[in-house]
């Protein structure tokens, strides 16, 4: 518990606050970073679904739609 008073009255207000840069000359920090990994991360698995899908109704869905008119 010394450790962490010492930490709070050196770092004062900016205690318990996250000031990580991942670069020096980046304004990003460590947080915002695995925030923004996480969303992509996320909506790539979404693009992927959507790709399927589009995939199975232009294969599948498509053609029975369209057989008689061949015919």
């Amino acid at each position: 518990m010394g450790e962490a008073k010492r930490r709070k009255a050196t770092l004062g207000e900016k205690y318990g606050q996250d000031t990580t840069r991942i670069l020096p000359w980046v304004p990003i920090t460590k947080t915002q970073a695995e925030k923004f990994v996480e969303l992509s991360t996320r909506l790539t698995w979404f693009g992927i679904g959507g790709l399927v899908v589009a995939w199975l109704t232009v294969r599948f869905i498509g053609p029975a739609f369209g057989w008689w008119q061949v015919v």
